[in-house]
């Protein structure tokens, strides 16, 4: 059973952000893919369902998708409502967790991390909305602990994705979601998965057919064979263009070709 452990007696708000700063740094994937994503989110599920929490009537929602907002992994542990009214999760808990994922997408880090450096600050959960101005207030962002930046090894400009859980407890929802990221990471990295595709990998080119008419013909021969092509496709346009009196579309002559400018018209 998944024993959810909460912060070291005398640690202080800041002690907790310089911790979940720390977690940032160190928990980094070295490759990230949708399978991924099912993977992690299907542990996390898995832990939680076996947590002292959820055995005591809690519910989770839980959402994995990438910083332009594609959800690659979502569900929910628990129901809505029960025979006897009360519900593990709520409608509002969506609302929650989306706003927990706007915060990391806006300031790069935790949840938790930026939770915890505002009380050490002083700050109000508040104060960051009014920093960010109408739009944050508008998409109803929440300053609470359980959402965490999926960071690249080799990638350093910015997160490239959110896996975010809440079970209204930012605390355990952080613990849950870090301690499932960080074995998950170190089994991938015991695994020594596939790397990617070299960026330097040759192209493939397309094949060419070339006409067996030109075939084993020197290149001077080539192109005169070509500018006596074009001059005839170019006689016969115009005396077409004579007998019907319809338009056709004038043959570009080859590029180096001698042409006669008495065939225009």
């Amino acid at each position: 059973m998944f024993n959810f452990q909460g912060p070291a007696p005398g640690q202080t708000d800041a002690d907790m952000a310089v911790r979940a700063l720390k977690e940032e740094s160190e928990y980094r994937f070295p490759s990230f893919s949708a399978q991924d994503a099912v993977t992690l989110g299907l542990s996390i599920r898995k832990r939680f369902r076996g947590s002292n929490r959820h055995a005591k009537g809690r519910g989770l929602v839980l959402s994995i998708e990438t910083i332009a907002g594609h959800t690659l992994f979502s569900c929910t542990v628990g129901d809505l409502g029960h025979l006897s009214g009360i519900g593990d999760v709520s409608l509002d808990s969506w609302a929650c967790l989306q706003g927990m994922v706007g915060v990391v997408k806006r300031t790069g880090h935790s949840s938790y991390y930026v939770e915890k450096s505002m009380s050490a600050q002083g700050k109000r959960k508040a104060d960051l909305l009014m920093t960010a101005g109408s739009a944050a207030a508008a998409s109803g962002e929440k300053v609470y602990g359980g959402a965490f930046p999926i960071w690249l090894e080799n990638a350093p400009c910015c997160p490239i994705g959110v896996v975010a859980a809440f079970s209204g407890s930012p605390q355990e929802d952080h613990t849950l979601v870090v301690h499932t990221v960080r074995d998950y990471i170190n089994k991938m990295r015991e695994g020594q998965p596939t790397p990617a595709p070299s960026a330097h990998m040759p192209m493939p080119q397309p094949s060419m057919v070339v006409s067996s008419h030109y075939e084993e013909q020197p290149e001077h021969e080539q192109h005169q064979q070509t500018e006596q092509d074009w001059r005839s496709t170019r006689a016969g346009s115009i005396i077409h263009t004579h007998h019907t009196g319809t338009s056709q579309p004038l043959p570009v002559p080859p590029a180096g070709s001698e042409y006669d400018d008495s065939l225009y018209p």
